[in-house]
């Protein structure tokens, strides 16, 4: 941030994303199974469907993945120090978008 000059950090999520459709159905693969498990958090977070909250459900995973992008923001800003203080100090933005696959339209969170 601070040697590159970085202004804007974007965490930018998709639509029918395997991976977090995996997540969704507990997939387990070796290291893998690693990065699918820090989904976890989004998952559980994603309260509006009842049934179905599985991975060919995409509106599911969707919503799961929309989650996911402001867990890892809120991650970034937990785990890194220089990030969280230029955050604060109003010397960068971070900002979370949803890029749609099928339309491929970018659409950012407020």
């Amino acid at each position: 941030v601070h040697k590159m000059d970085v202004k804007l950090i974007v965490v930018l999520g998709h639509t029918k994303c395997g991976a977090i459709a995996g997540a969704c159905d507990h997939i387990q693969l070796g290291h893998l199974s690693q990065l699918l498990d820090k989904i976890q958090p989004a998952i559980e977070a994603e309260k509006s469907i009842i049934e179905r909250r599985n991975g060919d459900n995409y509106e599911f995973v969707d919503k799961v993945a929309g989650l996911n992008v402001q867990h890892v923001i809120d991650s970034i800003l937990g785990k890194s120090d220089i990030i969280k203080e230029a955050f604060q100090q109003n010397q960068i933005k971070i900002v979370g978008a949803m890029y749609n696959i099928e339309n491929g339209k970018v659409n950012f969170n407020e």
